[in-house]
């Protein structure tokens, strides 16, 4: 079979083409503003606050956010929690993010002991994880029993931080690993639909241009300058979207699960 000589070979691909610039600790005032600012223009962003805004705010006891990178959402716990952030030693060199606070770890098992927390965090963390299913085991061996994980990960979303973005997750298989590793009660909820990721397409026409790799002027982000309206009105109309019921097509899924008893856990696949 003649190979397509003229195309490039994505599966040699090490690098993108664009990244978007790293999310800051939300330590001062100032990073506040400018968290509040991002969302405006990035949707998966945006669409991951409003939802965890409510899904975290009973959230108690013990709460380790797990690839916590610049532990964006810490600001939505209630006061009084106990929180964690835990990430990969790989997290400066692959995703550019070494936070102080943070306890980076390597391998697979995870610096916490068994049910030792009430909520597990992970915030689009799961397509970068090579063995998802060992990764959620972890999450089910240090909950307790009857606590909560709490997941974002996007679904129409561009590949990103490559070469470590592994997967796009459907409900169905989102549903099949909790419950292969001991969760029950697995909800799953769309953030966003058809309108919405129409808009983030629109806006990653002009949003690349007007924030290049090393910054600087060019034509191109001049350019880019006149299409702000345009950029303006996708958003308003993407914020809007995302005040609708969820579609099959959106920008990705937010997931929560029980751990459940050990009593009640069902066995693997494997039968173990």
């Amino acid at each position: 079979m003649p190979p397509l000589s003229d195309r490039e070979n994505f599966a040699l691909r090490t690098t993108e083409s664009w990244r978007p610039p790293s999310f800051r600790p939300p330590r001062t005032r100032a990073d506040r503003i400018v968290a509040t600012m991002r969302r405006t223009l990035d949707l998966q962003a945006a669409s991951a606050w409003r939802d965890l805004s409510t899904l975290l705010a009973d959230a108690h006891g013990d709460v380790l956010d797990v690839g916590s990178g610049a532990q964006p959402y810490r600001p939505l716990l209630p006061v009084g929690v106990r929180y964690r952030a835990i990430d990969t030693v790989a997290a400066d060199e692959s995703f550019g993010y070494s936070v102080p606070g943070t306890e980076y770890f390597s391998g697979d098992r995870w610096p916490a002991a068994d049910a030792s927390v009430d909520v597990v965090l992970s915030t689009e963390t799961l397509e970068h994880v090579a063995e998802p299913v060992v990764f959620l085991a972890e999450a089910r061996r240090v909950l307790r029993d009857g606590g909560r994980i709490v997941l974002t990960v996007p679904f129409s979303a561009r590949w990103h931080y490559i070469p470590h973005d592994y997967w796009r997750f459907t409900p169905s298989s989102l549903r099949d690993l909790l419950t292969q590793v001991g969760f029950a009660d697995v909800v799953v909820h769309a953030r966003g639909n058809e309108v919405t990721v129409a808009c983030a397409k629109g806006m990653a026409l002009v949003l690349p241009r007007l924030f290049p790799p090393g910054g600087g002027v060019s034509s191109r982000r001049v350019a880019a300058l006149l299409g702000l309206p345009f950029v303006g009105l996708l958003a308003i109309v993407a914020h809007r979207s995302l005040r609708s019921d969820g579609g099959d097509d959106c920008l990705g899924w937010t997931v929560t699960a029980r751990a459940a008893c050990a009593a009640t856990q069902p066995r693997t696949r494997s039968g173990g």
